[in-house]
């Protein structure tokens, strides 16, 4: 096989690839043996990975290619390489959560998502790079700093920044990541790939190492919109080992993936589109997306969510908090192991007031109630992402100067992405546009509760539309 030809079977969708298995006219071996040559040649430059099974992946590749061969039951995602983020269990392989904390632990059992992929047929290639224990801010990551494939120098993303890496320059076919405050949809954004945050509790946390109780949520990176539908449908569902996620059935996301927008409702979030922090390509590119949405038949118009512009800063009071509470006995017993800005960060969490956290969860309440108003007004809430492209990786770890810089820095573009998560509701992130500098720009979609087929209808649609989802990053 050619490079060029190899090239073009690793940036094939799931669909595509998990069809051409089932047709045989590709071989898993042959699937999982492109991956893990492109990662040799290209992840030393990236850091996306922290594991690389490759022994595991191809022996799991042969089996499932005699599966084939013997006419036995394929699954959906049967011979498809995959990869998740370094935070859930997997047995007999290290689960580090990107810290030098946990670098020997490894589970006894998969965590649930991961068996649920197994199960489908997924081989897995190996675990993923992220921001230390999924906090955001590291300053020095353990095991090598990832980079943007759009431009090395420029930050992924986080937490989830392997997952978002990995899949923008195809050194898998699909991966999961974990979104507590917007770590899906962030990396998706920057990295210029689709990121779906479920609705919170419909899919099992179970063997994910936890930040914010009422938050935390898989969900997975892929490069197509029909991609993501597939994965939560494989993931999705309700786990005895985690009694938070729903029993609510799970419908068939794919069901109605094609139906068009056509007689949709869109708000434009007025605050996060319009507003002074959104850099101007970003604000045009969105804008120019939602004139796309109406013109496929939707109808937009803009809305108004007065509190959205204090999200970030709700979110961190409220998950850091929970993050400092988790972290106790090792911020008392082994402190210096972090790193410096997970330290700080923990520790800071760890003296805020009581009345402090209480007021948050009120004022957490109050937008959730704005967000959940204007979606009983409209099917679909659209916004940016981030507020602007990814920036320098130099620029985040620079030293912060002034109490403005702590905001901007911290609270600015989580409040883009955190409002879905403060108000248990889903929300996918897609490519929509470029910057001169050729820096992917992201469209987000926030739907109802356990409204995932109206968001990723929408968001089919729009990428059918266009052609962003098929660009190539130039690595």
């Amino acid at each position: 096989m050619t490079l060029t030809a190899a090239d073009d079977l690793a940036f094939s969708s799931v669909v595509e690839l998990a069809g051409l298995v089932r047709a045989r006219r590709v071989s898993p071996v042959e699937l999982a043996q492109v991956y893990l040559a492109r990662i040799e040649r290209l992840d030393a430059k990236l850091g996306a990975y922290i594991t690389v099974l490759r022994e595991a992946a191809v022996a799991a590749a042969r089996q499932a290619e005699a599966t084939v061969m013997h006419g036995g039951t394929l699954g959906p995602l049967h011979g498809v390489p995959y990869a998740v983020k370094d935070q859930f269990d997997t047995a007999g392989v290290a689960t580090t959560v990107g810290s030098r904390i946990l670098e020997d632990n490894v589970p006894t059992e998969d965590a649930t998502v991961i068996a649920r992929l197994g199960a489908a047929g997924g081989i897995l290639l190996g675990k993923l790079n992220l921001t230390e224990f999924a906090l955001g801010g590291t300053r020095r990551f353990p095991f090598g700093q990832p980079r943007n494939p759009w431009n090395p120098d420029h930050d992924p993303g986080g937490s989830s920044s392997g997952s978002g890496i990995a899949v923008a320059a195809a050194l898998c076919a699909a991966s999961l990541g974990e979104d507590t405050g917007g770590s899906v949809r962030s990396p998706a954004s920057w990295c210029g790939v689709v990121g779906l945050r479920p609705t919170w509790g419909r899919v099992s946390r179970h063997g994910s190492f936890p930040l914010s109780w009422s938050m935390d949520t898989a969900g997975p990176l892929t490069r197509t919109v029909e991609d993501a539908a597939l994965m939560l449908q494989v993931i999705a569902g309700p786990d005895p080992r985690d009694p938070l996620t729903s029993r609510r059935p799970v419908p068939d996301y794919s069901a109605a993936l094609n139906n068009g927008v056509r007689g949709l409702r869109i708000g434009i979030i007025r605050e996060l589109t319009f507003g002074a922090e959104t850099d101007g390509e970003v604000r045009e590119a969105v804008s120019a997306a939602a004139r796309r949405l109406e013109g496929l038949g939707a109808a937009v118009e803009e809305t108004s969510l007065p509190l959205v512009l204090l999200a970030g800063a709700i979110f961190m009071a409220l998950a850091d908090a929970d993050g400092a509470g988790v972290h106790q006995h090792w911020l008392r017993t082994r402190a210096m192991d972090y790193d410096e800005g997970t330290r700080r960060r923990l520790l800071t969490a760890s003296l805020i007031p009581a009345a402090a956290c209480q007021q948050a969860a009120r004022a957490r309440a109050l937008l959730r109630a704005q967000i959940h108003g204007a979606l009983a007004r409209h099917d679909l809430l659209l916004c940016p992402t981030a507020h602007q492209a990814a920036p320098p990786i130099a620029a985040g770890q620079a030293p912060i100067t002034s109490r403005a810089e702590v905001a901007g820095r911290f609270f600015t573009r989580r409040s883009y992405v955190t409002p879905a998560a403060l108000a248990a509701t889903p929300a996918i992130a897609l490519p929509c546009g470029f910057t001169r500098a050729g820096l992917p720009i992201s469209l987000q979609l926030i739907g109802r509760p356990f409204d995932e087929p109206t968001v990723l209808r929408a968001a089919r649609a729009y990428e059918q539309a266009t052609d962003w989802a098929r660009r190539r990053p130039p690595v």
